[in-house]
């Protein structure tokens, strides 16, 4: 693990969200809540998860030290992980595009020597964990890629061809 792969997961994380974000637009607010046969089952509650997922991964990161992306006004809230933080496509792009500044952000800011410290954080539930922190953020953009093939598998269910989330691409 080095500092590289984690910039270069950002970049990708940034550039896949961005190409899933342009089918999005392209939906209407039916589609965006349809229903589908899934723990997340629609492509709002999905990408509402990822959202709240990331956002407190990040605040979490932010315990191990002084990180400048946290100084930030969209991190002055708590957000719980069963909350809807984005109702519309509108909403869901703003707040997905900005949240993705951060991690890129907090990429560059990361240190070669914060990838083998620990970081202990409180889970959504308050068990206390310490795990290893390069490992935590390799959990947080591979969450999103996990994601990602489920939201392209909804959007192929809708009758959208989808191909966005290839790593080579940028490569």
């Amino acid at each position: 693990m080095d500092t590289q792969t984690i910039k270069l997961l950002a970049e990708y994380n940034a550039t896949a969200n961005g190409s899933m974000n342009a089918f999005f637009t392209t939906l209407s607010d039916e589609q965006w809540k349809k229903e589908f046969r899934g723990f997340f089952n629609s492509l709002k509650s999905m990408c509402n998860h990822v959202y709240i997922g990331d956002f407190n991964w990040l605040k979490r990161f932010s315990g191990l030290r002084k990180f400048g992306f946290i100084e930030n006004p969209i991190f002055e809230r708590n957000i719980k992980f069963d909350e809807t933080v984005a109702d519309s496509v509108k909403d869901f792009i703003a707040m997905r595009n900005a949240l993705d500044s951060r991690i890129s952000r907090f990429a560059d800011e990361v240190k070669t020597e914060d990838l083998d410290k620990d970081l202990i954080y409180l889970d959504s539930h308050g068990n206390e964990y310490r795990r290893n922190f390069g490992g935590l953020i390799l959990h947080m953009f591979n969450h999103e890629t996990h994601h990602r093939g489920m939201i392209s598998l909804y959007l192929e269910e809708l009758g959208i061809a989808n191909d966005y989330s290839n790593l080579a691409a940028i490569l």
